[in-house]
């Protein structure tokens, strides 16, 4: 069944969670954290609408690590097109072409990811008697990380919550302007999710 040609984007999706599981191991041993790497790498997202934003928050995106979103939507994408297969297999004495398994299979974990993921962030927090929700954070200072935020079209943003843990949201600027990668910026409202709009520091010596 692994080698079989209609399994392949299971076998694949399998491969690359092994890989990345391999990965986060020797960064262990280097004293680091992949997962804390990939937050950093995550692409430009300067140019993402508000229809994906709201899938992103969705998937709990901002309040669990990228790292574990991707594995768990690879480790629930594999099982699901295996089990459908074996199925089919077991019924029809075939396999099911990828143009079938693939759709349904993504459809099927995405809202896995999403029940695993609410978990996850819930348990994150209370591991370390941490309480916080994302509107707790209108107030606070950001520092936009990757991308150049707009209106309509932000960037990603790190900012500490009252018991100093990092968490990485989107920011767009409340009135008009740009805010480089390094700007310090006052997070004045929540959009929607982990989407804000905020202004220039007024405090930056406060930061």
């Amino acid at each position: 069944m692994f080698l079989a040609p209609e399994t392949w984007p299971f076998a694949a999706a399998t491969l690359l969670l092994l890989l990345i599981t391999a990965v986060e191991g020797l960064a262990l041993l280097f004293g680091t954290h992949l997962s804390g790497m990939v937050d950093h790498m995550i692409p430009d997202m300067d140019h993402v609408d508000s229809g994906l934003d709201r899938a992103l928050s969705w998937l709990h995106f901002g309040r669990v690590p990228v790292l574990v979103l991707i594995v768990l939507f690879l480790a629930t994408f594999a099982l699901t097109g295996f089990a459908l297969n074996m199925v089919v297999h077991w019924l029809l004495g075939v396999w099911l072409t990828s143009l079938i398994s693939v759709p349904i299979a993504v459809i099927t974990a995405l809202p896995i990811v999403r029940i695993l993921g609410a978990g996850i962030a819930r348990a994150i927090p209370r591991e370390e008697t941490y309480a916080v929700t994302l509107d707790t954070l209108v107030g606070r200072v950001a520092t936009i990380v990757n991308g150049t935020a707009r209106s309509g079209y932000p960037a990603q943003a790190k900012v500490a919550n009252q018991h100093g843990q990092t968490l990485y949201i989107m920011v767009e600027p409340d009135a008009g302007g740009t805010f480089e990668s390094g700007t310090s910026v006052l997070l004045v409202r929540q959009i929607s999710g982990t989407r804000f709009a905020a202004i220039p520091n007024p405090r930056p010596d406060l930061l």
